[in-house]
């Protein structure tokens, strides 16, 4: 009997690994859920569960069998959890940070401990770039064919209150479920390289031999103009990034700002490393990205692409790591700034002194010319 274990119940874990296992075939598919409700509502329902898919034409629905939900905080199910741990072929992590690690690591150790030897993927969706890395220490042991994987998802998605989901006409994940997961179309996810990755049945997964260049074209592309087209259509006030499709101000100008500076860097750092890393490679993925992220059926919430300020400005996030690979690249990022330095004055205020306070708690020490350079284009875009 093949087996998958899902680890964490995201919009992530079903929109991509979940309806990836069910296409690849699996026997069992198991999930391990912390939530009851969420539990209770999806084993009750028999195992199944539905998605919003959000298509270019509209929103339709996919319902994926043969869901078991088991929760290791209950003492029974941690024990059903890990005999199931111990003959899966495929594990997948998509939790909210890799700070959870910690709570997951040992009954996947102890199952891993039943049979050492055996061949295991386990990918780990936890939009980290070192995910796999500091998952397999977390787990330790010794696992000669257990391979940690690192993914590059460049799926958007989200949870919908049952509130928004019966105002929109969504699906719950299960009767009685207390939200829904709504998720674009887009299902091409890449993932490390490991022997005998290629026959892994989870379907939309695909295997890079370097899979960094791509992590940092996702944090530094992707990433950054999501960001920074958020805070540009929140100080014009607007709600959602639908909103902002074909704005005559906005768009051109993050387009100019991922072609002309994150686009020139990383073709730059990049190149030769794959189609995407050309002028025409990456013109053809920026126009590809502003479409997708002003779909109007996704309802991205720009409240929601704009929180968390301070992980978003941190050294190397979005924002700030994004601006250090342009500068690095001998390009000014005059555009990319904006994003900085709209966050700075919201989180920090427009008076220079406490800007420059807040960098020097939130950036690493000791600082060097390099803080110092990053701080002078973003005090220049912020005009203080």
């Amino acid at each position: 009997m093949s087996t998958f274990v899902g680890i964490g119940m995201g919009p992530i874990q079903t929109g991509i690994f979940l309806s990836g296992a069910a296409k690849g075939g699996f026997d069992r598919i198991v999930v391990a859920e912390v939530d009851e409700k969420i539990k209770e509502a999806v084993n009750s329902s028999g195992g199944k569960i539905s998605i919003n898919i959000a298509g270019a034409d509209g929103i339709y629905r996919e319902t994926i069998p043969n869901i078991e939900i088991l929760n290791p905080a209950d003492k029974d199910d941690l024990e059903k959890l890990v005999e199931a741990a111990v003959d899966a072929e495929e594990f997948a992590t998509a939790l909210p940070n890799v700070d959870i690690f910690r709570h997951v690591a040992p009954w996947m150790r102890r199952a891993f401990e039943k049979k050492p030897e055996a061949t295991r993927y386990i990918y780990a969706a936890e939009n980290n770039n070192h995910a796999a890395e500091i998952l397999t220490e977390a787990v330790g042991g010794n696992f000669p064919n257990t391979h940690f994987l690192n993914t590059v998802v460049g799926k958007m998605s989200g949870v919908v209150s049952s509130a928004e989901a019966a105002q929109d006409n969504l699906a719950l994940l299960a009767p009685g479920a207390d939200r829904g997961h709504l998720v674009e179309e887009f299902n091409t996810i890449y993932i490390s390289s490991a022997p005998g990755v290629n026959a892994i049945k989870t379907k939309y997964l695909f295997p890079k031999t370097d899979l960094f260049p791509f992590e940092e074209a996702k944090l530094y592309g992707h990433n950054a103009i999501h960001f920074l087209l958020g805070m540009l259509g929140k100080i014009d006030g607007f709600e959602f990034m639908s909103q902002l499709r074909g704005n005559e101000k906005l768009i051109p100008f993050a387009r100019s700002a991922f072609i002309d500076e994150c686009g020139t860097a990383l073709c730059k750092k990049w190149k030769g490393a794959d189609s995407l890393f050309t002028i025409e490679g990456f013109r053809n993925y920026v126009e590809d990205l502003l479409v997708r992220m002003t779909n109007p059926f996704l309802k991205d919430a720009i409240s929601r692409i704009t929180r968390d300020l301070p992980r978003k400005l941190s050294w190397d996030d979005r924002s700030v790591g994004t601006m250090r690979l342009v500068v690095s690249q001998g390009i000014k990022p005059d555009k990319i700034s904006s994003g900085a330095a709209l966050a700075a004055v919201e989180l920090f205020s427009n008076d220079s002194k406490a800007v420059r306070a807040g960098f020097e708690k939130l950036w690493p020490q000791p600082w060097t010319d390099e803080h110092e350079t990053v701080l002078t284009h973003i005090f220049e875009k912020a005009g203080i």
